[in-house]
Parts: structure tokens; C-alpha cells; sequence
């Protein structure tokens, strides 16, 4: 029996949408803002279709459950940080949309080493936070690749991504932190 079969398919789609991340930021630095799209465009799709594979029929794994959110997170600050180095977005939304990450990872890490695993849910404000994240970076490309947009469009997406990464990341670290406190002091 061989690794890949029909169950295992979502954990090897995700597997190329990691081996997407390097071609994805490369033609970012390289100024090939059509060909990220692209590339940009087909992880999201392939995202689309391993997530629709594991829920529908059932295909789900604890690798998936971890190579998922991995692919997801690689992808976008890899993007923003490329973006933020050739000039796309101002350095200081990249550092906001990384330390979120940043701070969601060290508290997931911290959590699962001081107390034990757990599933997390991302809140309502966290997904609307990833959509605009890909919205802005989908309309940058999209401009710098294709087509100009209107400069309003993607200034309302940078501070909508800006307000939304702050208010998501002010929700975990409140959410975590009230757990923590219930689960290790009984407050």
C-alpha cells in the first residue's frame, strides 16, 4: 500500500501548496507580480479543494489538521514579508500580520507544552482577518501584475487588514489568557 491514496490526497495537496510557498515568493522579489498571482491564486484553489476533499469525505488526519493552518500561515507571511521588501505594503502592516502570527504560535506552543493539546477554532474577526489579508494581497498582485486598481482599494484593505489583525490578536491573547487563568488557577 502506498502513501498516497485517496484518503491521504488533502494531506498531499497541502503538501504542494507548501512547495508553492518558495516559487510564490520568489516571483514576488523578482517583480513577476503575474506570475505570484498565479501561483498565489492556484494555493488558494488547491486550498479550496483539500479542505472540501477532507470534509466531504471524511479524509481528515492529525497531519492535515497540522499541515493545513501550516501551508496557510507559510504562504501569507512569506507574501507579506516579500511585499513589505519590494515596497507593496508598508513594512509596518508586515510586522503587525507577522507578530499576530507570531503571538498565535507562541501561545498555541505554550498551551500545548504547559497544559495540552487542544483544536483551536479561529473566531469570526480571525476569518475575516485572513480573508481581507488575501484580499489585499490578491488586489496588490492583481495591480502590480495585470491591471491598476484604484490606490483607494488597496488603501482601504491595508487598514482594514490593519484593524482587523490588531482586533483578532487582542481577541486570542484575551481568549487564551482568560483560559489559562481558569485552567491553572481556577479564576
Amino acid at each position: 500500500m502506498t502513501w498516497l491514496t485517496l484518503r491521504n490526497l488533502p494531506n498531499f495537496i497541502t503538501i504542494c501548496r507548501i512547495l508553492l510557498v518558495g516559487p510564490t515568493v520568489w516571483a514576488i522579489l523578482r517583480q513577476r507580480f503575474d506570475l505570484a498571482l498565479a501561483l498565489f491564486f492556484a494555493a488558494g484553489v488547491s486550498d479550496g479543494i483539500d479542505g472540501f476533499l477532507a470534509k466531504h469525505f471524511g479524509w481528515t488526519s492529525r497531519l492535515g489538521s497540522l499541515l493545513d493552518p501550516l501551508a496557510d500561515k507559510l504562504l501569507m507571511v512569506s507574501s507579506y514579508a516579500a511585499c513589505a521588501w519590494t515596497g507593496l505594503l508598508p513594512l509596518w502592516l508586515a510586522a503587525l500580520v507577522i507578530g499576530r502570527d507570531v503571538l498565535i504560535l507562541a501561545g498555541a506552543t505554550a498551551y500545548y507544552f504547559l497544559l495540552h493539546p487542544f483544536e483551536g477554532q479561529p473566531s469570526w474577526i480571525s476569518k475575516l482577518n485572513t480573508l481581507l489579508q488575501i484580499l489585499l494581497l490578491l488586489a496588490l498582485l492583481w495591480h502590480h501584475g495585470l491591471r491598476p486598481l484604484p490606490v483607494s482599494l488597496t488603501d482601504t484593505l491595508i487598514y482594514a487588514v490593519a484593524a482587523t489583525t490588531t482586533v483578532s490578536g487582542l481577541h486570542y491573547l484575551w481568549s487564551w489568557g482568560r483560559l489559562l487563568l481558569h485552567q491553572v488557577w481556577h479564576v
